[in-house]
Formats: structure tokens, sequence, C-alpha cells
């Protein structure tokens, strides 16, 4: 297989949209602005989605699903929530087509007009809070834990394959409660969840903290967000956790009577990863080669490929190859055996290199008397030979070093492109020879924040959970600061 990657060094999002097309993960669709997620990356989309539903279900949620259509009516109720998404949003008109009178295919009934336009959903909290009002009535009833899996429309003009598409898969949780503090402690659980999932199975390092009020969720009282830096020196926000307040409850009058016999407003959390989270594991990780899978997330952990002339050796060969594809699968992990007759290994070998398969096993004749095997890990691109015997915990304990080894290569990135500045004339001359996370002192204010974004393009990411308190001044207004704040450029 030739190399078909342009390199990251040359052409960064090239090489990503080279990646996402060669490695067969997905393709531009006939529809502008939407992909076809091919199988190989509905896959890796598979292992995510079964990850992050049981860290669900193990803290307590269950699974529902929503209309895809939400009346335009619902979307007045909350005033900041359709401030956010009123220009992204899909609006259905009519429901009915009808033969064109001048025999040139069909066209939409002018009769057949809706008397409400719907929208696609961009986001549930309406059409969800609108149901809520009907399952609540005392404390008794809460809290309500639901979580959707779902897909939602966004209209993008500029779209790129995982990262920003008009039409992407997500799940959505939306949670009610009886008090202030109970949506709070969910809003932060959740996104301790997602930072979890994200470091321990994307072997992906992550900062916690808060979103700035300028680039909060539509609707939220605070957005909690994990951000994630990619190669290109760029920040990804990978996962948000927003605490909604009683805004909804009181948008769609979702009252309860407390403890107290009285009527309260429900408090709210909502919460969400995408399909995103896909483009963030191939910009992490991947190199000129191909992707670099986590192990954890890879559809198939290991893949096999006999070395051999005839059929006879092909036999003698496959029936080894069986017994270490049951020993693997005894120990849980996932494994393919390739014993394809219509391509060479040597092509084999490319093709599972660039599809990041962590770890090749090659076996030949000569192994076969030696009692070897040749391991290839895709993380180091290492090769070396191991004896037959003890394959299977030789695999299960090289698959974890793998899993490891990517994340310290992530953090070690991060490490060496994380930089303090003081000054704005060196922010600005860092953001654009460097790249990367900035710690900088910022005033709070909106306009400051926007001043920099206006000049710069760079973002506040998060003001981090866990930045120690530092008395500093604004590196642009020199007004007092308690703490640094997160900036880069962003996805």
């Amino acid at each position: 297989m030739a190399k078909v990657l342009t390199s990251k060094a040359e052409n960064y999002s090239q090489w990503y949209n080279d990646l996402v097309s060669k490695a067969d993960l997905a393709e531009n669709s006939a529809v502008r602005g939407c992909m076809v997620i091919k199988p190989y990356g509905y896959a890796i989309w598979e292992k995510m989605q079964a990850q992050l539903d049981k860290m669900f279900k193990d803290t307590g949620h269950v699974n529902a699903y929503f209309p895809l259509f939400i009346p335009k009516s619902f979307f007045s109720k909350e005033a900041a929530h359709v401030d956010g998404f009123a220009k992204e949003c899909a609006v259905v008109t009519h429901y009915r087509l009808m033969n064109d009178p001048d025999g040139k295919g069909v066209v939409v009934d002018p009769d057949a007009k809706l008397e409400e336009e719907l929208i696609i959903r961009p986001t549930s909290e309406t059409i969800i809070w609108s149901t809520y009002k009907n399952w609540i009535q005392s404390y008794r009833d809460l809290p309500i834990l639901c979580n959707q899996w779902a897909n939602v429309v966004r209209w993008e003009m500029r779209t790129r394959m995982f990262l920003r598409t008009t039409e992407f898969l997500w799940q959505e949780g939306h949670t009610a409660h009886e008090t202030a503090e109970e949506a709070l402690a969910e809003t932060t659980q959740m996104i301790n969840v997602y930072a979890s999932f994200a470091e321990d199975f994307m072997a992906i390092p992550v900062i916690k903290g808060a979103k700035s009020a300028n680039e909060r969720f539509a609707g939220a009282l605070e957005t909690y967000t994990i951000e994630a830096l990619m190669q290109d020196g760029k920040a990804l926000q990978s996962g948000t956790s927003h605490f909604l307040g009683q805004n909804f409850a009181k948008a769609f009058d979702v009252q309860f009577a407390n403890r107290d016999g009285k009527l309260d407003y429900v408090w709210a959390s909502s919460w969400g990863v995408s399909t995103r989270l896909i483009g963030a594991l191939i910009m992490a990780h991947s190199d000129d080669n191909g992707l670099v899978l986590p192990p954890k997330l890879a559809p198939y952990q290991v893949v096999i490929v006999p070395i051999y002339k005839n059929d006879e050796q092909l036999a003698e060969i496959s029936v080894k190859a069986d017994e270490i594809v049951a020993k693997l699968k005894a120990r849980g992990i996932s494994v393919k055996y390739d014993n394809r007759d219509s391509q060479r290994p040597g092509w084999k070998f490319a093709e599972y290199e660039l599809k990041g398969v962590p770890v090749r096993l090659a076996i030949g004749p000569r192994d076969l008397e030696n009692g070897s095997i040749e391991v290839a890990r895709r993380d180091t691109l290492e090769k070396s030979i191991e004896q037959l015997e003890n394959i299977d915990q030789f695999v299960a304990d090289l698959l974890d070093k793998i899993q490891e080894n990517i994340y310290n290569k992530a953090f070690q990135f991060r490490e060496e492109n994380t930089t303090k500045v003081d000054s704005y004339d060196q922010f600005k001359d860092l953001l654009v020879t460097k790249g990367g996370f900035f710690l900088a002192h910022w005033d709070g204010t909106v306009e400051t924040e926007l001043k920099i974004k206006e000049e710069t393009k760079a973002t506040i990411r998060c003001i981090p959970f866990d930045g120690a308190k530092e008395e500093g001044k604004c590196m642009v207004t020199g007004k007092p600061s308690s703490q640094r704040v997160i900036f880069a450029l962003a996805y």
C-alpha cells in the first residue's frame, strides 16, 4: 500500500482529511455538510458509546428517547436559548410533496404548510422540559436522570468531518433535581465522568474548568468543560456539562410540591459529548503513518497476519492462529485473523498501520518451527520476536503498556506546550510562533475577552478548577486578577 497521507508538518488540515478518508472512517455525503460514518469509524463510536453508557448507568442514569422535531414556539420560551441557536436551526415548514405539474419530478405541495413550523433538534432541552412537566408533581418524583443517544442538526457553513458537521451523533443527559445543590453536584459529577473517560479510555489528558460567562451554553448559569490539546497546538472542547438553574423549569412551568408542601421550580442540568471525540482521537495521537488508536477503543486490538507460500503452509499456520485467537478472546481481547489471499502480507501490514491497530502479529512456517511469533506495536513501530507459549499474556501486558504510553506521550506534549504569559505582546507573539495552551491573567470582563478574541482569534477555553489562586494583573488591561485562565486557538 503506497503512503497516502500528506505529512502533518506540510499541511495539518490536509493530513487530517486524508486520514479520515484513507483509514475508512468517514466520507462526505450527498448532503452538503453531512458525513457518512463508515463501518470502521462507527466501530470506534460504538466502543465509545458502550463505555460511556456503562459509566452513565453506573452513576444512576437511564436511557430514554425524545422526538427529533421541536415546535418552533418552544424556542421562544427561553430567551438566551433561542438566541444561542436561532442561526443554526433547520426548519420544517411543509408536510407533503406532490408531482410537479410541469412533469419535472416533485415539488413541495403549497397547500401542505404546517400550522406551526418544526425545528429539527439542535439540542433537546425544550422538548424534554415540556415532557418533564407531565412527569413531575412532587419531590417524590425527583430526581430524573435521563440520557438519550441521538442525532442533532446545527446548520454549519464550514464543516470538517467529525469536528463540525451539520448533522452529528451524540448523547445528551437531562436531569431534574429538588435543589440547586443536587443539580450542581450532578453537573460536577458528569464533567468528572467525561474527564475519566477521556483520560482512561481515549488516553487524552484534559483540563477541567468552568467556561467564562461569554462562552457558556445558551440558557445555562454555569458550563463546565474538558479541554484537550491537539498536536497542531489548538484546543478542542471535548465535553461539556451545564448547570441550568431553574431557567427551563420556569420557561415550561415545571413545578413540584416540595417537602414543606409548597410549590417550587425544578433545578436542572444537561451534559453531552459527540462524535467530535473521534476527531479528538485522530488529532491527539496519530502520525504520518496513519491512526494511532488507544487499545481500549480500537475496533480490534490485535491483528494476526499469516506469512505463507502455499495452501499447505497456510493450513498449518491457521491451526496455530486459531489457538492464539481463542486465547486472546478468552482474555477479552478483540482480535482479527486476516487470512485473505487477495492481498500480500506487506499490503496488510501497511493497511493495519494506517488504521491504527495497536498490535500486529505475523507468523510463518519458520515461526512454527521455532515456537515464536513477530510482534509489532503501532504506537512506537517497534518489532520483537516473542515465544508462542505465553503470547496471550504478553499481548495483554503489551496492550496496557501501549495505552499508558499513548497517554504519557500526549501528556508530555501538553506540558511542553503550556506556557505562562504575563504580557499581551508576549501572548500574541507565542500564539503565532508556538501555539498551545496559555495561562494568563484576565480581568474578568467580557469587553477584554472579546477584544482578545477579535484581535487574536484566541478564546478563554476554561477557568481551571484546580488552578491555584494567584494574584496578578490582566495581561491586557493591567487590572487585578486572582487566577490565571487558559487561552488558546480552538476548533
